[in-house]
């Protein structure tokens, strides 16, 4: 067997179980903190493969091997990569206490609710959004995705939320947990003994009582009917156009989508719905307001830009894996252009006029996505006297969407944030 010992947040683990073990694997820190057997060979973890070597000549001999780990190491930690190497059956895993669980203890909040997001080795921009959508995330950092960079990030768009930076965690005399604002995070080097940080929403950190733990329950469905928002003289997208757009945006957890001309952010509030960060970019101040508090009636988060496209696209420092384009009159093709520069994924663009479906096409192929699109023309049925029922068309509308080849990047529309005009105005989160 390989014994699996997560060291948790607190004391060093019971020495007991390195009795007869002839190797011993772990972090420098996890080996210093106890006594080995006289005849154990010690490797101090660096990168995996070569320690997984080592480890699978022992095991191949039948001889003992002991894995020291941080925390829990069945909770984004070793035994995966040891499970997949050697077979869940051969590991006998004695879990501690994770870096998450200690850090919601230390504040007093339960993390049922908890959404978990390992920026350890990975891209940052995935723990980010999620902090953006959910208002209590837990993020495992790592070098350059710590809590300078995530505070940075959620600075931009995301100031109402706090952050809970636990750092050696269960050492005596080093352990801190402090709160601070996202640009206070930023503003600090933080140094290497950070275990976790904790993203809230303090005004919905307590959360309600969950049967399954994690991310928010997935809606019952999507697309309502427009009479679940808010709108001004019916200019809102249909449900049945908004159904495949979604299918076609394929909002999700960890993604970032826009929705430009947002009107009455019916596409924005249910990109969010489904787990999506999302900014709404409107040119009207009704309209601005309109999103927000479609956003609030649906207990998610928008950030809404209430300025013009394209120029206020300028002003949005981080791109987009999703984009929907409800509006844009004349300017349409410059707008569709924009996003589709910058959309790591796809655009979907909905058109009324016929006249600027040519433009709009040519605008998602030249930015090097694949092109295709509906004429989506529906009937709904309608009451008449005497308990009959009608045929009543809805206007017909253009859906074209625009996808990225897989493995193409994106060409950044501008690449040097600092040197971006900023023409659209951040007003803030709604809830």
């Amino acid at each position: 067997m390989i014994t699996v010992v997560g060291t948790g947040t607190g004391a060093p683990p019971d020495e007991s179980l390195l009795a007869g073990a002839e190797l011993v694997v772990g972090g420098r820190r996890h080996l210093d903190a106890v006594r080995l057997p006289g005849t154990a060979e010690r490797v101090v973890l660096g990168p995996l493969a070569p320690a997984l070597d080592v480890i699978a000549a022992y095991v191949g001999e039948e001889r003992r091997v002991v894995v020291l780990a941080s925390g829990d190491p069945g909770f984004f930690g070793i035994v995966r990569a040891l499970a997949e190497r050697f077979g869940p059956d051969l590991l006998d895993v004695r879990p501690g206490v994770s870096s998450v669980a200690a850090a919601f203890a230390r504040i007093g909040l339960p993390w049922d609710d908890a959404v978990v997001v390992s920026a350890h080795g990975r891209d940052l921009r995935t723990a980010v959004n999620v902090c953006r959508a959910r208002p209590k995330t837990a993020v495992l950092t790592g070098p350059g995705a710590g809590p300078a960079e995530l505070g940075a990030a959620l600075a931009r768009t995301s100031g109402d939320r706090v952050l809970v930076v636990a750092s050696a965690l269960g050492e005596a005399g080093r352990e801190r947990v402090e709160t601070v604002t996202p640009a206070e995070a930023a503003a600090r080097n933080w140094g290497p003994a950070v275990s976790v940080v904790l993203c809230l929403d303090r005004a919905r950190a307590l959360g309600a009582v969950r049967t399954v733990a994690g991310a928010a329950d997935a809606p019952a469905g999507w697309a309502p009917a427009e009479d679940a928002f808010a709108h001004r003289d019916s200019m809102i997208t249909k449900f049945e156009v908004r159904a495949l757009a979604l299918a076609r945006l394929g909002p999700r957890l960890g993604d970032l989508v826009w929705d430009v001309g947002a009107g009455s952010g019916s596409v924005a509030v249910e990109c969010a719905r489904l787990g999506a960060a999302v900014v709404a970019v409107e040119k009207t101040a009704d309209g601005a307001g309109r999103v927000r508090a479609n956003a609030a009636a649906h207990g998610v988060d928008v950030t809404v830009v209430h300025g013009a496209a394209p120029g206020a696209l300028a002003g949005l420092a981080d791109d987009p894996d999703a984009v929907f384009v409800g509006g844009g009159g004349r300017e349409l093709p410059t707008i569709v252009k924009a996003c589709a520069r910058r959309a790591r994924r796809t655009v979907v663009v909905a058109l009324a006029a016929l006249d600027r479906v040519p433009d709009a096409r040519r605008a998602l192929t030249a930015a090097g996505l694949d092109c295709d699109g509906v004429l989506l023309q529906s009937s709904r049925l309608a009451p008449l006297p005497g308990d009959v029922t009608r045929l009543a068309a809805t206007n017909p509308v253009f859906l074209l969407w625009g996808t990225r080849p897989e493995g193409a990047a994106p060409a950044t529309a501008c690449t040097d944030r600092r040197s971006c005009s900023v023409t659209g105005r951040t007003e803030g989160v709604a809830q």
